[in-house]
């Protein structure tokens, strides 16, 4: 049985704590990925004007609004009735979020839901413990830090997991400072807006003062707005390589803002023969579809050592057909967990590669759209694929895997660093030894060792190389939301200023 029915949000910009129409006429429609329908045609663009107006009442709010005399416990206290009134509404919240991205409604309410609220938590614990520093006085001088919030702060999603960015990139910012709090503003993607939409009035019920927490929606254009605005202290970007240079270099023309950028990844798996078979099937097979393969640390190159390549295929093989077979269900049947990819346009690209992979590479299983309306792909593998193939090197962002076999540690290390992308990597074996030295070597922000990554709330996440800069979560990503300030008091004899 499929999950009830519930009203879409309304459709405005969410500023001053109350939904306002854009100056602009441009809207956004979204299609459902599932069936091809119109879920809404009337999704506003912020253009210039009303950018300039959001970031206005943030900044008021950051400077003089009721939000700056709030104490630590104060933020703590909003931060965490927040998470309790996203529990209360986890349904409604889910349903805004799966319908117009096609992501069955079951993983958005126990993976992203459940893990924005434990984001919320965790900073809320924060709050009141931001401490600064002290150094001795051996020279005359008594030498403090403090660390003080930026200022009005931005955030921009891509749409495969918005609700577990909001956490990230929210979180930590509405929980940081000691002085004057920081206001934040977010974009979600212009493909799944809806979600944000609704989730943005609990702000308000939750107690954040108007103009602490804002939202705006539109495409490209509007967020390069943001990364280009000049009373923006920072902005925090999860997209793609292209979209990150862009926000970065507008960043740096416009005022230097600071920048956090996640730009995804082409990670590799590696599997070694003395691996547990049936928990790196579920690793590099099951784990990998999770979200039709539409997520950032997907280990979407498998590295299987020769002697096990044929088992491994095998195993792999039979988890996609059995996928393929229960494909084209409802996403809003909580049975469902392998959903359409995005739309169309994402449709399209992923077909592309599949059919460079056909000429080049040997197709094992899938390579086809299923059914006939809606952006169904089948779970497709390719073996030995060549490793100047856009398929081995190309982040597709869909259900398909590359696999390669190796002989050696040191050749599986070598095939897993060459890349450009250096998000995280994955180590399937039973030897310790091997699991932290292979782990030392490669290249990446983290490594899972016999699982698939996931961010965890207390660790930085974030890549190296081209998948970008910055951290989150963790102590990482509140700092990243605060600039240490060095105070030095000459003492003199009578320990007079």
């Amino acid at each position: 049985m499929a999950f009830a029915t519930h009203l879409l949000p309304p459709r405005g910009l969410y500023i001053g704590n109350k939904f306002i129409p854009p100056v602009g006429s441009e809207t956004l429609t979204l299609i459902n990925p599932a069936d091809d329908t119109i879920v809404a045609s009337d999704v506003p663009v912020a253009a210039q004007a009303d950018i300039d107006h959001a970031v206005a009442v943030a900044k008021d709010a950051f400077q003089h609004g009721p939000w700056a005399t709030f104490t630590g416990p104060q933020r703590a206290a909003c931060l965490n009735r927040f998470a309790d009134l996203v529990e209360r509404d986890a349904e409604r919240l889910a349903y805004a979020e799966s319908v117009p991205s096609g992501r069955p409604i079951a993983g958005i309410l126990h993976f992203d839901l459940a893990h924005m609220v434990q984001v919320y938590r965790y900073y809320a614990g924060w709050a009141d413990k931001i401490a600064g520093e002290s150094f001795t006085e051996d020279n005359g001088f008594a030498k403090i830090v403090r660390y003080e919030p930026l200022g009005v702060c931005a955030g921009i999603a891509s749409w495969n997991a918005t609700f577990m960015y909001i956490g990230w990139k929210l979180a930590p910012a509405l929980a940081a400072g000691n002085t004057a709090r920081p206001s934040v503003l977010f974009k979600p993607s212009e493909k799944s807006p809806l979600g944000t939409l609704a989730l943005a009035p609990l702000y308000a019920e939750a107690g954040f003062p108007p103009g602490v927490v804002q939202f705006v929606t539109g495409g490209r254009e509007t967020g390069a707005l943001l990364a280009s605005h000049m009373d923006i202290a920072k902005i925090s970007f999860t997209g793609s390589i292209a979209a990150g240079k862009a926000v970065q270099e507008a960043a740096a023309r416009s005022n230097l803002k600071k920048a956090t950028l996640e730009l995804g990844g082409k990670s590799a798996a590696i599997v070694f023969a003395d691996a547990s078979l049936d928990q790196a099937v579920q690793g590099v097979a099951t784990g990998f579809l999770a979200n039709s393969g539409q997520i950032c640390v997907a280990a979407s190159r498998i590295l299987v050592q020769r002697s096990i390549a044929d088992k491994l295929i095998a195993a792999t093989k039979a988890v996609f057909a059995d996928v393929a077979k229960g494909m084209c269900s409802n996403p809003l049947d909580p049975t469902t967990s392998y959903g359409p990819v995005v739309d169309k346009a994402q449709f399209d690209r992923i077909m592309a590669y599949i059919d460079k992979g056909k000429a080049t590479a040997h197709l094992v299983a899938g390579g086809q759209r299923r059914g006939d309306k809606g952006c169904f792909i089948e779970p497709t593998l390719f073996v030995d694929v060549p490793t100047d193939s856009p398929l081995w090197r190309e982040e597709i962002f869909g259900p398909v895997l590359v696999l390669r076999t190796f002989e050696t540690e040191a050749e599986a290390i070598a095939l897993a660093n060459d890349s450009l992308y250096g998000l995280v990597g994955c180590v399937y074996t039973t030897n310790l030894d091997r699991a932290l030295r292979v782990a030392a070597a490669l290249h990446g922000g983290g490594v899972s060792v016999n699982s698939p990554y996931l961010p965890e709330l207390n660790t930085p996440f974030g890549g190296t190389k081209q998948s970008g800069q910055g951290r989150e979560l963790g102590a990482h990503g509140l700092y990243s939301y605060l600039e240490p300030k060095a105070v030095h008091i000459r003492l003199t004899a009578d320990s007079k200023l």
